[in-house]
């Protein structure tokens, strides 16, 4: 790893370990994130993008095995959906436990993504924790995908802008998104 995207990593963590909001690179578009279990973050994220508080969010972990951190009974069907996805994929799961409960449906479930992308895999490793990650836009804008796309008004909303990937202008598409239900029932909700 380079010294620059270690003292990037670095430098957001300590911003995430206060309670702060990030502006940073992840495996699909640029994501505004925080601390997935503290609620006063969480709630500045839905601020920062004037979004109702009552629509979920979901979170990035590093690894499979993290989803038994944040979910009680993780189906199987999950473990061969993570192990056969092509591209980033988010999947709803009920039963969420230890993260902020604004950021959970009302049904109590959770989305989660399991991050290959190198910074964003880095930061949930090293932050040890699940770490919120929702599109850099105002609510109903366009997500973007680029770092040039980000309104000025979210980079300057947010407590730690990260450095890595800045110049990227490769297009990152959202992931898919599944909800399973606890018996492994599959419901596709975004190719």
């Amino acid at each position: 790893m380079s010294k620059e995207r270690d003292a990037d990593i670095r430098a957001a963590i300590d911003v995430l370990k206060q309670g702060g909001t990030i502006l940073y690179p992840t495996d699909t578009v640029w994501g505004i994130g925080c601390d997935a279990s503290n609620a006063e973050a969480v709630r500045r994220v839905f601020e920062i993008k004037k979004r109702e508080d009552s629509k979920a969010l979901i979170c990035l972990v590093d690894s499979p095995g993290r989803l038994q951190r944040y979910v009680r009974n993780v189906p199987d069907v999950a473990w061969d959906i993570i192990d056969l996805a092509t591209r980033p994929t988010t999947i709803i799961l009920n039963g969420a436990a230890g993260l902020a409960p604004n950021l959970l449906a009302e049904d109590g479930s959770v989305g989660l993504r399991v991050t290959s992308e190198v910074f964003s895999q880095q930061l949930c490793y090293r932050f040890q924790k699940a770490i919120v990650s929702t599109s850099a836009n105002i609510s109903g804008e366009p997500a973007p995908q680029t770092f040039e796309e980000i309104d000025p008004a979210i980079i300057q909303a947010v407590d730690y802008v990260c450095l890595s990937r800045r110049r990227d202008t490769s297009r990152r598409d959202p992931s898919a998104v599944i909800k399973l239900t606890p018996s492994g029932e599959v419901t596709i909700i975004r190719r």
